[in-house]
């Protein structure tokens, strides 16, 4: 007989199989089906005949309907597959196109095998996503069948609720193919977690020296941009750097692109003194170099920790087995928001996460993705505030974020401690928080009853790459979460103000205003995630003690943000603009993997980005003198067959403002408007847009020789002349603030953190600490 295997995997058991079942297998099945253990397959009093019967009727026009499943060539499981709108199933629930439902049955035990169950469950669960066609997988397994429940859950599905199928209460689950990745995540993560966090191995061998590489070539790349070290060129693009009195030096091959930008080839990089190669340790580089980088001594420690803690993580991404680039093409958002591999790419130290334990890191890293419970507490109105849009109310958040059922739940906790429940408002806190900070720092709060515990709310979230925000995996068309974290990473405190989030809704609305009655900002699509609530907890202790800024008085506070799924329609798909920098564990980039994809040339699909995020963002600065953070993170892209079509504008409460300290505005706004120096202003295009994100996707696009530099540079001078053309009324801002000037100021991002790793800049008054560095040839200025 022909090989008729379907599909193929290794697991610690052994390799297991999938094949149509045949006619001769009816007799196995029989004896399988009859046990006691199988009393909910429903066919205990069946003979031969009729099991035999019954399978030729299910698979005579769908051979695949029923499989048989191997181990080591032994056959050792039946499975059921059928497409959900053409089985039973489909009549109590709207079953959508790419629903496929499975039943399983494992064969009697003959020898104990650890974890066999679950073996079996995830080969089936791998084969069904592994087909194209299926996209959801449905399952309604009787209410009784413990033992299959806990394997559901396990693998990610989502129970719903029971349904009466006549012959059967079953409960209805689903499981996604993004719920199931971050299960199996999951498991990964607590099969390893006593090796990881007691050993150490995982921070030996060539993955340790790869990250190492990875980083250096990066701080060399960085620190050569910013005029802190200098390269010297040798010859043919290599180029060597000196390390300070010493006979050491760098090594590497290198390509000079617009903004002065160097694209070193990391295989070339080696370290040698006197000839002899040397390890490359980035911790040592940084030591090397400390004397031209100018570290402060008091502050040295704290930076180191974070390069260390930056390689750590880059291990852990390293040997996480990520989908490559190809693959993330077509995964959901969060998918590929866990499987971003740099953080931000200016900033050489970028994932310190100083506070995180290698637990912590575990829990609670983006890049680990593990589900995330938060803690629910009350938290008493008089040291507390609730703001929010005009047209939400808390009583409304309440129950679309906890349901009904658990705010009258928490209500009676409140009553059975004697308290009154209106006198208090409920608020998630990051579980690190909750135990690192609130219980010590809040603890008189908690000893007054100002502070109650609720407990740990049913939503599972996901951290987003900038930590403290999470998307909620249980109910993905839900709000976001943003939560204090009292964590230092890349040169802040991760903590959210009380005082910020008194105002941020109003912010928020004020700024929804503008964008809907704004013609071109309608034309761009362009849009915000607004920060619909918040609640800010106050300890009047520290804030009466503390006279100026402080992390003490940025601990305790949440905000809830809105959610673009819940807006998708079919063929669309979000994606933030940091994935288009990502490169994999292979060191293939996945944007020129999207371009491919969606049959557009590279050129035009270039165009139809700035469109939709340089476009709207001119417009903001020349029309309305504001100004975003529009770094990667912060721009989630909506994307129709991975075209970008929309722009997402997030962070909007701290990190907007408007130059123009005169600007009238409502009360609540006022503290957008700050005085920036007339020649700082357009850094907001040059620093944050050209400097900081075209420089690396221009190069991605040169290196993959997907679309030469030039080619990239002259469709953004189109896209400002196309702005401008259109906007005649504001020629004298344009020449003011020229777009085509031949140079521009070089600022410097990681001279920011290294003078400060505590707090870069002031949110207040940005423009106070920058540094500078001489100046960069604008690359678009030639297209005047």
């Amino acid at each position: 007989m022909p090989n008729s295997t379907l599909y193929s995997t290794g697991r610690p058991a052994g390799r297991f199989t999938l094949r149509p079942m045949r006619h001769e297998d009816a007799a196995m099945v029989h004896r399988w089906v009859t046990q006691e253990y199988a009393r909910f397959w429903g066919m205990q009093d069946n003979s031969i005949e009729q099991v035999a019967a019954f399978y030729h009727q299910l698979t005579a026009h769908n051979p695949h309907a029923a499989l048989i499943g191997c181990c080591n060539d032994q056959p050792v499981f039946l499975m059921e597959f059928y497409k959900a709108s053409e089985d039973d199933i489909g009549k109590f629930y709207a079953a959508q196109p790419g629903d496929y439902g499975m039943h399983l049955l494992i064969a009697p035990a003959t020898h104990p095998v650890q974890q066999f169950s679950w073996q079996v469950f995830s080969t089936v669960i791998d084969f069904m996503f592994s087909l194209p066609e299926v996209k959801r997988v449905v399952v309604e397994p009787d209410e009784r069948n413990t033992k299959i429940h806990r394997l559901n859950k396990r693998a990610g599905f989502c129970y719903q609720h029971t349904i009466d199928m006549g012959h059967k209460t079953a409960w209805l689950a689903f499981c996604q193919r993004e719920n199931y990745q971050q299960a199996l995540l999951k498991e990964s993560l607590n099969m390893n977690d006593t090796h990881l966090l007691q050993a150490g191995t995982w921070l030996t061998g060539d993955t340790w020296a790869e990250a190492n590489r990875l980083l250096i070539r990066k701080a060399i790349a960085e620190f050569a941009h910013e005029k802190i070290v200098t390269p010297a060129e040798c010859a043919h693009g290599r180029y060597s750097l000196a390390v300070p009195g010493s006979e050491t030096e760098y090594q590497f091959t290198a390509s000079r692109l617009a903004l002065d930008h160097w694209e070193i080839d990391a295989a070339s990089l080696t370290k040698q003194e006197n000839g002899h190669p040397l390890a490359l340790d980035a911790l040592q580089f940084i030591t090397e170099f400390n004397e031209v980088i100018g570290i402060p001594q008091a502050l040295l420690a704290t930076y180191m920790e974070e390069i260390s803690s930056t390689l750590c993580s880059s291990v852990f991404k390293l040997q996480k087995n990520n989908p490559d680039s190809r693959a993330l093409v077509n995964a959901d958002f969060q998918t590929v928001e866990s499987s971003m591999t740099e953080g931000h790419p200016c900033f050489v130290a970028n994932n310190g996460r100083i506070g995180f334990d290698a637990r912590d890191y575990l829990a609670y890293a983006p890049e680990a993705a593990t589900p995330v419970n938060l803690i629910w507490v009350a938290v008493h109105r008089r040291n507390a505030h609730f703001s929010s849009l005009s047209d939400l109310q808390y009583e409304r958040l309440m129950r679309e974020e906890l349901g009904q059922s658990t705010v009258e739940q928490f209500n009676a906790q409140l009553t059975e401690k004697g308290l009154t429940h209106a006198d208090y408002l409920f608020m998630p806190v990051h579980p690190w928080q909750w135990q690192n900070k609130l219980l010590t720092v809040f603890a008189a709060d908690i000893a007054n009853n100002d502070i109650v515990w609720l407990g740990v709310g049913d939503d599972q979230y996901q951290a987003q790459q900038s930590i403290r925000t999470f998307f909620n995996r249980s109910h993905p068309d839900k709000r976001y979460v943003k939560t204090a974290l009292s964590v230092l990473n890349m040169g802040f405190m991760r903590g959210l103000s009380p005082y910020y989030m008194a105002t941020t809704p109003a912010i928020n609305e004020w700024l929804q205003d503008l964008v809907a009655g704004d013609e071109w900002l309608q034309r761009c699509d362009f849009r915000i995630l607004r920060e619909v609530a918040a609640v800010g907890y106050h300890n009047r202790h520290y804030e009466k003690a503390i006279k100026g800024d402080s992390a003490y008085k940025k601990m305790f506070a949440a905000l809830w943000r809105d959610n673009p799924v819940a807006e998708l329609k079919p063929g669309q798909r979000l994606m933030t603009m940091a994935s288009f920098l990502h490169v994999d564990h292979h060191q293939k980039a996945l944007l020129p993997a999207l371009i491919a994809d969606s049959g557009l040339a590279a050129e035009r699909w270039v165009e139809r980005y700035l469109s939709c995020y340089l476009s709207p963002l001119l417009h903001c600065f020349y029309q309305h003198d504001l100004v975003f953070m529009p770094h990667g993170e912060n721009l989630i892209l909506l994307l129709e067959n991975n075209v970008p079509v929309s722009a997402y504008m997030k962070d909007i409460g701290e990190e907007i403002a408007v130059m123009n300290p005169d600007a009238v505005l409502p009360e609540k706004v006022q503290r957008l408007a700050v005085d920036v120096p007339e020649n700082l202003k357009l850094l907001s295009v040059f620093t944050d847009v050209f400097d900081c994100i075209f420089r690396f996707i221009s190069a991605i696009l040169h290196q993959s020789a997907t679309l030469p530099e030039e080619q990239f540079w002259q469709a953004v001078a189109r896209c400002v002349k196309e702005y401008q053309q259109a906007h005649p009324h504001l020629a004298s801002k344009f020449s003011r603030y020229d777009m085509f000037a031949p140079e521009f100021t070089r600022s410097c991002l990681n001279r920011l953190q290294l003078a400060n790793n505590q707090q870069m800049i002031n949110l207040s008054d940005p423009a106070e600490n920058l540094k500078f560095a001489g100046t960069l040839v604008n690359p678009i200025a030639r297209w005047r």
